[in-house]
């Protein structure tokens, strides 16, 4: 079932930028590029001022004046990153994403396409989101997981699944956030890859009560 415009709509959407400068607006996708290409060609440790000024093919000091340190290089590029998951599986092509008017599309193919993406765009960034971790209660009201928990629940209704769905949704999300891809890949040696595989099969195994 396609994402009405209805459910569109009461999605706290992400600031985008989309307020600055045509010239500024410019600079900062070519910046935020150059660093997603560092992280994966060699990983998040690459991203440096310098490295993502030549990987730019500008002068360090434009990044340093964009972004001020590394740490507002790399949320900045979080926050990228965040804002174009969002607008995937907001409104981009299927499976992530609704897909064209009228298209059909599977909401249990949309959830293990939004987990799988939601889980490399995690570890693309685990650093700096370890670093960044909120453990207080707050962190469940955070506008990003606002958006991933009203999206999970959207699909699980979709699925058949019926009443409060609160408790489903944090148990499917877990294995998704920070900590938890931390843990798995530092002490049981599991891949990014090997981590989707059984987050997907513990998805598909769900089923809604008859």
């Amino acid at each position: 079932m396609p994402l009405s415009n209805a459910h569109q709509h009461v999605f706290p959407i992400l600031e985008s930028g989309d307020s600055e400068r045509a010239d500024a607006a410019r600079n900062r996708q070519l910046l935020m590029e150059a660093a997603t290409r560092l992280i994966e060609s060699q990983g998040a440790s690459a991203v440096t001022m310098d490295a993502v000024a030549r990987e730019a093919g500008v002068g360090k000091g434009t990044v340093f004046r964009r972004f001020g340190n590394r740490t507002g290089l790399m949320l900045a590029l979080l926050n990228h990153s965040e804002v174009q998951l969002q607008q995937a599986f907001l409104t981009g092509p299927a499976p992530l994403g609704p897909g064209s008017p009228g298209e059909r599309v599977d909401p249990l193919d949309r959830l293990i396409a939004f987990g799988r993406a939601r889980l490399a765009t995690a570890s693309a960034h685990l650093d700096i989101l370890l670093e960044a971790e909120d453990t207080g209660p707050q962190r469940f009201s955070h506008p990003t997981r606002t958006v991933i928990v009203m999206h999970t629940r959207m699909l699980l209704t979709q699925m058949g699944f019926r009443g409060n769905l609160e408790v489903m949704c944090m148990a499917i999300l877990a294995p998704l956030e920070a900590p938890a891809i931390h843990h798995m890949r530092t002490n049981d040696s599991m891949s990014v890859e090997e981590i989707g595989d059984y987050w997907e099969n513990l998805v598909r195994a769900l089923r809604p009560p008859s």
